[in-house]
């Protein structure tokens, strides 16, 4: 197995595992959060349930990747990572949105909770959320990035149902949890806008923002044999495979020394990841 191989089913069991945890804690979220009347855990349990969602798609999105090719597919299927995440990117924003417009009804209609339930509950999300953000940080691929945007205000937000049941504890303050539930919205929408921003750049095939393009020509142009090099088009077809589209001119006219040229090239263009 190389590298690429034993990479990609390190991520396929890491995101089986968080899968799995995941949905047992939105069980626990669900029964807890109807035990104390805690609309906060009622409403994490949401972003449990769309976590669940953005892990089945990125765990899907890996195993159609790695289809073979066919006639009316000669890429594959590797863009459907960019499109997934896409995707995710949109529902966080949906999510986002969601929440600010429950945190102002909150602000008029504050619930009385239960704290004890409310704290112990968040405390094993708490743990189950950052676990599976471990399981998940790191990673290049776009589609894993976006699930782990999506834990990661998980994440935080198990964090402010801890400190917001502590503080309605002694203060009896509920209004702390909604002012918490503004900010991690915040902090989600500016998350999906960079989420969008990266799958649109590949989706409209600009060139990669990690690649100087100016670099690329004269790493070719300087190649012993290249005489000339027009026509360059230069794209991602995922977030770990760059594409190269290009007219180049040899003086050499022996097929043997032309294909050594070729091999050159493709060697100087493998630090680029094309």
């Amino acid at each position: 197995m190389n590298k690429t191989n034993q990479a990609n089913s390190n991520i396929e069991k890491a995101l089986l595992t968080a899968i799995i945890l995941t949905i047992t804690y939105f069980i626990i979220e669900i029964i807890g959060g109807l035990i104390s009347g805690s609309l906060s855990l009622l409403s994490d349990a949401g972003h449990m349930l769309r976590d669940v969602l953005a892990l089945f798609i990125s765990l899907g999105a890996l195993k159609l990747a790695k289809k073979i090719p066919s006639k009316t597919k000669t890429f594959g299927y590797h863009r459907i990572e960019i499109f997934s995440a896409f995707l995710n990117g949109l529902l966080l924003i949906v999510i986002s949105v969601w929440i600010l417009k429950e945190a102002f009804h909150r602000f008029y209609l504050p619930r009385t909770i239960e704290s004890h339930t409310m704290f112990f509950v968040a405390v094993i999300g708490l743990i189950v959320n950052i676990y599976v953000a471990i399981k998940l940080h790191g990673s290049e691929d776009l589609n894993i990035k976006s699930a782990f945007y999506h834990v990661l205000t998980d994440t935080l937000s198990s964090a402010a149902v801890i400190f917001a049941s502590i503080w309605i504890y002694f203060k009896q303050q509920y209004i702390i949890d909604t002012l918490l539930s503004v900010a991690i919205s915040i902090f989600l929408i500016l998350s999906a806008i960079t989420l969008l921003k990266e799958s649109i750049f590949i989706l409209l095939e600009f060139t990669p923002r990690n690649i100087k393009f100016d670099d690329i020509i004269k790493d070719i142009e300087t190649v012993a044999g290249v005489n000339g090099i027009h026509n360059v088009h230069l794209w991602s077809l995922c977030s770990n495979i760059n594409v190269l589209d290009a007219h180049i001119y040899c003086t050499e006219n022996d097929l043997c020394r032309i294909e050594e040229i070729k091999q050159e090239i493709k060697m100087r263009l493998s630090k680029y990841n094309i």
